[in-house]
């Protein structure tokens, strides 16, 4: 319990440390309330009380004075680590952190914070999935809408092919590190990659995608958030 067939065991890892201005919130959006528990405690449940993950360690703000405020603050399988300037950051430091006792082998799941409708069996399946993957892979979903392509003036320049486009969700898993020697090399080369897969791609890596549930929405826009709550209770995980 808790290792891949070649023994290596599962991470987590929820870079926390942003601000979330979109959701027109005064507090971050990974602290609002869903139904009477916290987003972040609904998010980090997902992994923390999942069989085959050893630990979770969350990125957060060095002035975030909320956390001490959640469920999983004082539980010993969950670490902290100081966040940075953007989202990148705040996975590399975590990762240095989960260092001291994971193993470069090891997989690490990077989930984001305001993602509280991950379902346990999405989870496992993309562990399952990715048992012989030499790369690494992410939970994501078909684009079913007709895309568009913007040029000048907010006019549609073109419409694109919607076949071979994917909605790219989280959690991201890769192995430790190959992650970190990942985002350490995006940055310096300065790009601020926006998710972990950006990164590894860069190495000229082709992560795989395993699809997953459309309700496992990021708190982005305050219309979102009822709709979590639809989604939660629909999950059975609030009343």
């Amino acid at each position: 319990m808790g290792q891949a067939p070649d023994g290596a065991r599962w991470w987590g890892v929820v870079p926390a440390a942003g601000v979330g201005r979109r959701v027109g919130s005064v507090i971050p959006k990974q602290y609002l309330d869903l139904g009477g528990q916290k987003v972040i405690d609904l998010t980090l449940s997902a992994l923390v009380d999942h069989p085959r993950v050893q630990g979770v360690v969350v990125a957060l703000d060095p002035a975030d004075d909320h956390w001490p405020g959640t469920r999983f603050a004082g539980d010993a399988r969950v670490q902290t680590a100081t966040g940075g300037a953007e989202r990148c950051h705040s996975v590399l430091n975590a990762l240095r952190e989960l260092a001291l006792r994971a193993a470069d082998t090891d997989w690490v799941l990077v989930h984001d914070a305001a993602r509280p409708c991950l379902r346990s069996a999405d989870l496992d399946h993309l562990m399952d999935a990715l048992a012989d993957e030499s790369v690494g892979g992410i939970l994501a979903v078909p684009v079913c809408d007709t895309m568009k392509q913007a040029g000048p003036a907010g006019r549609i320049q073109a419409t694109v092919p919607r076949e071979a486009l994917w909605h790219a969700y989280t959690p991201q898993a890769f192995r430790i590190g190959l992650l970190r020697r990942a985002l350490e090399a995006a940055l310096a080369a300065g790009h601020l990659v926006t998710d972990d897969a950006s990164a590894v791609e860069l190495l000229g890596l082709s992560p795989r995608l395993v699809e997953g549930h459309a309700d496992n929405i990021k708190i982005t826009r305050p219309e979102d958030i009822p709709l979590a709550l639809f989604f939660l209770k629909q999950q059975g995980r609030l009343c």
